[in-house]
């Protein structure tokens, strides 16, 4: 994959799992294509991906399967 560098930080193209929370529901989009930071592991979309993304959160997409999240409260851990 080739590397890129914008404002000195080096990014490296990855396929990522995007993570949002909406309304309590935690919703993941698997393979989604990104420049990643290698240093800092921010990560930036390209402007039709993020399109894409939109569609699939805001229920324009059904998910190729669902999975179960355990869920754990900062405040009760030992």
């Amino acid at each position: 994959m080739p590397n890129h560098t914008v404002w000195n930080e080096p990014l490296v193209e990855q396929t990522v799992t995007y993570h949002i929370e909406i309304d309590g529901q935690l919703l993941l989009v698997e393979n989604v294509p990104a420049r990643v930071n290698v240093e800092t592991g921010e990560r930036y979309f390209a402007p039709e991906t993020v399109e894409r993304l939109q569609k699939a959160v805001w229920g324009e997409c059904r998910p190729v399967r669902t999975v179960q999240t355990p869920v754990f409260e900062y405040g009760a851990l030992p």
